[in-house]
């Protein structure tokens, strides 16, 4: 803002981007706090997923998606099993 307002106070158009990128700075700031700092909000609170887990209704595993074929090719690698079984 500083220099914006020192070396070029006549050039609008940097002064309205300037702000534009601040305003979406507060935005990101604020729907943070809102998500405790989480990128992406939960689907299922942490309790449930735990509980599936230890009940064995839910598994646990690593997401693979291949970079190339990312829309048809991924697997899951099962935590707690070899590096062969994978489903």
């Amino acid at each position: 803002q500083n220099y914006l307002d020192n070396f070029w106070p006549d050039l609008k158009a940097a002064h309205e981007l300037f702000e534009s990128i601040l305003q979406a700075r507060r935005e990101r700031e604020s729907e943070s706090q809102e998500n405790k700092g989480k990128e992406y909000p939960e689907h299922l609170p942490v309790e449930i997923l735990e509980a599936g887990i230890k009940s064995g209704r839910y598994i646990q595993g690593t997401l693979s998606v291949n970079k190339h074929r990312a829309q048809v090719e991924a697997f899951v690698r099962l935590q707690g099993f070899g590096s062969k079984e994978t489903g």
